[in-house]
């Protein structure tokens, strides 16, 4: 059976901005203002998923959409790298950082490597096929949209750091677990038929 699901990447943060690993900041007021601006602009849906993250939990609400976080579609663990900005790792770890950045099986962080990250957002979106026919939304974070990417054209983990995800956006795919056809980079508000 095909399944249709959006995932949308959230709304503008302080830590988008400030190229930072997730520190769990709120959506800034300009993120917030767009996300409202978007709500009721979504086609139906018969299920939604967010990622636990307050930046996608906040862009769930303003456009309208009632779900509970669910932990298949989090973000990359970066872990002790959490809160820090990139030009702050790259000071203090560049070997770490571009051993990361070049080996998908590398976590020097202590975290989530690349791999893990899209063997586990694989495994979320196989399983979410199985178990709803339709339309269905999860509000997630860009590497997350990067990993299911990675994952629905069977690119190699290293096209991961190649593909860029902007605020506010869909990325559509259809069909079933093991093989999904994508749709990039839709603007929230932009017909979802065009």
């Amino acid at each position: 059976m095909t399944s249709r699901v959006m995932l949308i990447s959230p709304a503008i943060s302080a830590a988008l901005r400030e190229a930072r690993f997730d520190d769990d900041c709120p959506l800034d007021a300009s993120g917030l203002g767009l996300a409202l601006a978007a709500a009721g602009t979504l086609p139906p849906v018969s299920r939604v998923w967010v990622s636990p993250t307050a930046r996608c939990q906040e862009t769930a609400r303003a456009l309208g959409l009632d779900a509970d976080p669910v932990p298949g579609p989090a973000g990359l663990d970066a872990g002790r790298w959490r809160g820090a900005t990139l030009a702050e790792v790259t000071e203090r770890e560049p070997e770490a950082l571009a051993q990361w950045l070049t080996d998908p099986q590398s976590a020097p962080h202590g975290g989530e490597s690349v791999r893990a990250l899209c063997d586990r957002v694989a495994h979320w979106l196989d399983d979410t096929a199985a178990q709803v026919t339709g339309r269905s939304i999860a509000v997630v974070e860009p590497e997350v949209v990067r990993a299911v990417t990675v994952r629905a054209l069977g690119a190699p983990e290293s096209a991961f750091w190649r593909i860029d995800v902007r605020p506010l956006t869909a990325t559509e795919l259809s069909g079933r677990a093991g093989r999904w056809n994508l749709r990039v980079g839709a603007r929230l508000g932009a017909s979802h038929d065009e």
